[in-house]
């Protein structure tokens, strides 16, 4: 993967694995319709978080760790 989400706050964290608790599979589809939503009432702020949060779902969704390794 070679985006990685920017992260404002923690909360986002939470938000990600509550999404994944919630919807399973479909947390990243979940997390692009709330930033569709978002940028269809102009809220471009949210937007952008639901967008890193997809993001972070996918990333996370992933089984294997990524980047460098210590």
């Amino acid at each position: 993967m070679d985006v990685y989400p920017y992260l404002v706050h923690r909360d986002e964290v939470t938000d990600a694995a509550d999404l994944m608790r919630r919807f399973g599979e479909a947390a990243g589809c979940e997390a692009a319709a709330r930033a569709e939503a978002s940028r269809d009432l102009g809220n471009y702020v949210h937007f952008c978080r639901w967008r890193q949060i997809e993001r972070l779902v996918m990333l996370l969704s992933v089984p294997r760790a990524l980047g460098t390794i210590h």
